[in-house]
């Protein structure tokens, strides 16, 4: 027997959740530029502890793998 054909969802594009920018109307362009300037000085990630965590998780790493080099010479 055929195989019934699978309709396929569309996926909802995710937006981030940022805060929307109300501004009131004055004129078409200061308008824009406002939203355009708040929405570009609103999001500033601070990733510095990430930083830090995944170079600990680098220097861990390179000295196991030292560690297991120097056990299998020994070994061997």
């Amino acid at each position: 027997m055929s195989r019934k054909p699978r309709k396929r969802k569309k996926r909802k594009e995710r937006t981030p959740n940022l805060p929307q920018v109300v501004t009131a109307q004055v004129g078409t362009k200061q308008a824009s530029m406002r939203a355009k300037t708040a929405k570009q000085s609103d999001f500033n990630p601070d990733y510095s502890h990430v930083v830090k965590d995944l170079r600990r998780i680098g220097i861990l790493a390179g000295s196991f793998i030292v560690v297991l080099i120097v056990l299998s010479i020994i070994l061997n």
